[in-house]
């Protein structure tokens, strides 16, 4: 019955931006912290980015830092990764997850490619 549903992939220059959301459902959104990964071919996953479940507290990668910012909206269930000054290496299949109790639950993913 968990479900995470990532949008707003897509192709961008570098230095351009994007903006990814995650709609959540399932689970009592408001009670968890969320997450954002990344996998480039060839390269094990990658924690990007997290956001605490009241939105008070986040963390990222060194490589994103500066450049990411994870936000959460509690009454729409959704939590957003505005990705900016994007390079080539940011290129990967961004996954929205939550850790709950028995396990982490993935969403399908969505594809950022960072092209001239």
């Amino acid at each position: 019955q968990v479900q995470l549903v990532e949008s707003g992939g897509g192709l961008v220059q570098p230095g351009g931006s994007l903006r990814l959301s995650c709609e959540a459902s399932g689970f009592t959104f408001s009670g968890y912290t969320m997450s954002w990964y990344r996998q480039a071919p060839g390269k094990e996953r990658e924690l990007v980015a997290t956001i605490t479940s009241g939105g008070g507290s986040t963390n990222y990668a060194d490589s994103v830092k500066g450049r990411f910012t994870i936000t959460r909206d509690n009454a729409k269930s959704t939590v957003y990764l505005q990705m900016n000054s994007l390079k080539p290496e940011d290129t990967a299949v961004f996954y929205c997850t939550v850790r709950l109790t028995l396990k982490t639950y993935w969403g399908q993913g969505t594809q950022v490619t960072v092209s001239s």
